[in-house]
């Protein structure tokens, strides 16, 4: 049974595929924002555990009102990686242009990537590896 809310059905599915590259964009988000607060080491360790963790809260509230909306447009919310991929696609089925699309962030990877390998072979010359910083936590 079609829904009748006053929007077309193309125009509902054009707005749902904006907010499916939303969704794709605001899950990435999560899950890097997620991997911060596992992760986090140093002096500053509790504020930054305890910020990262409000923020991945409420990106895991927001992925779930924009996947509801998706669905109030009477369309399927996209709930995998290949299906988040394919959001990623503009309808050309290339990537959508941005930081990705225009190299950047390519070229900062590939310089933290440098750096860390920098900081790893000075850790390996001093006999100890780069992510021994101290303790994970005040208590450690």
């Amino acid at each position: 049974m079609a829904i009748d809310i006053g929007i077309s059905a193309k125009d509902r599915k054009s707005i749902a595929n904006h907010l499916s590259k939303l969704l794709a964009d605001n899950y990435s988000l999560y899950l890097k924002t997620h991997s911060f607060h596992w992760n986090v080491t140093g002096p500053m360790f509790n504020s930054l555990h305890l910020m990262f963790e409000a923020q991945y809260n409420e990106l895991w509230l927001a992925n779930d009102v924009i996947a509801e909306r998706i669905r109030a447009l009477d369309v399927m919310a996209p709930g995998s990686y290949s299906q988040f991929g394919q959001a990623d696609l503009d309808q050309g089925g290339n990537r959508r242009a941005g930081m990705e699309g225009d190299g950047r962030a390519a070229r900062r990877r590939s310089r933290i990537n440098r750096a860390n390998r920098t900081r790893n072979d000075q850790g390996s010359r001093q006999g100890r590896r780069s992510t021994d910083r101290g303790p994970r936590h005040p208590a450690g």
